[in-house]
């Protein structure tokens, strides 16, 4: 059954924290995979799965900057993991698939935003590439510790992708870069994945959603120009945050947690989340903020981007039943 694309009176909201939203939850004897998860939203994650009592295995490209990242965190895990190497996720996948080990949570955080023009790979934009066919790979190729005990995997899209949706004439953007509409494609896609892989996963009992954690300031805009972001608002001069939508770490992060871990959306999946809540869906008027475009939920762009994703990366875990 789908799940509508509405509030549920979740009664959380944009000021709620990771602790908040896992008051009387116990994780104790989960695992979970949490990308990009010792820095900015993703180390606020960790920190919040592990106090739950959860295990979290932190793949990550910078493999000593993580561990130092999460020294002192008990109930850790780091291994090496590059999204924009497929190569480097089949071998994650094939060690952790070696271990034995089922997942109950994958949380696809690591991402990048509006970086220059970079190429990886064949040629593949950065973002597009990094942000969502690393994801795409990864979960594809977990899927066997996955779907066994059934489990939800979240995908962190953002109101980015308000920007674009999927370019299919100019996927790589061939012509005139924008590195903006690049992340806005990627975030679409982040949301489109979440819609197909819930209705590919539910049968085995796995649900997937996206989210948008909010405006946070974290390493996230390492591209950004100080200037751009002062123009925009966001920071002042001496790099201080001014505007006052930002959420702190620890309720960016919440949203994801909540998604994850939530009794409420027990037998829901494939919707888009924002402060800890379902969204609504976006209003015609492009200025108003919130909720979600519908180029980002419909299950017609989501199969064909699937499709798209299982061709680039040459994985598909549900080609045998599809």
């Amino acid at each position: 059954m789908t799940t509508p694309q509405h509030t549920i009176g979740s009664g959380f909201g944009a000021h709620s924290t990771t602790q908040d939203v896992l008051r009387g939850i116990d994780l104790s004897g989960q695992l979970a995979v949490v990308t990009g998860g010792y820095s900015g939203l993703g180390l606020e994650t960790t920190r919040a799965l592990t106090g739950a009592g959860a295990h979290v295995v932190v793949p990550a490209r910078r493999r000593e900057t993580a561990e130092k990242a999460l020294d002192g965190i008990d109930g850790v895990a780091v291994d090496e993991l590059d999204l924009a190497d497929l190569d480097s996720v089949r071998r994650f996948a094939e060690r952790f698939l070696d271990s034995d080990r089922t997942i109950d949570i994958v949380i696809n955080n690591a991402a990048v935003m509006a970086c220059p023009e970079t190429r990886v790979g064949p040629g593949w934009e950065a973002q597009f590439a990094t942000n969502h066919l690393g994801h795409f790979a990864l979960v594809n190729r977990l899927w066997p510790a996955i779907a066994p005990g059934g489990a939800r995997i979240i995908s962190v899209s953002s109101s980015g992708h308000r920007l674009s949706a999927i370019r299919w004439d100019d996927l790589w953007f061939a012509h005139d870069y924008d590195k903006w509409q690049a992340y806005g494609q990627a975030k679409t896609a982040n949301a489109l994945f979440a819609v197909e892989l819930d209705a590919l996963g539910r049968d085995s009992g796995v649900r997937a959603f996206s989210v948008h954690p909010g405006g946070i300031l974290t390493p996230l805009q390492r591209h950004l120009p100080k200037e751009e972001m002062v123009a925009a608002g966001w920071i002042d001069e001496e790099g201080n945050a001014v505007n006052p939508a930002f959420k702190t770490v620890e309720q960016g992060a919440a949203t994801q947690v909540w998604a994850a871990t939530s009794p409420r959306l027990a037998g829901a999946g494939g919707v888009y989340c924002e402060d800890c809540d379902i969204a609504e869906p976006a209003p015609e008027d492009a200025s108003v903020p919130g909720g979600v475009r519908a180029y980002a939920t419909d299950p017609e762009q989501a199969k064909r981007l699937w499709r798209l994703s299982a061709e680039l990366t040459g994985v598909d875990a549900f080609a045998a039943t599809a």
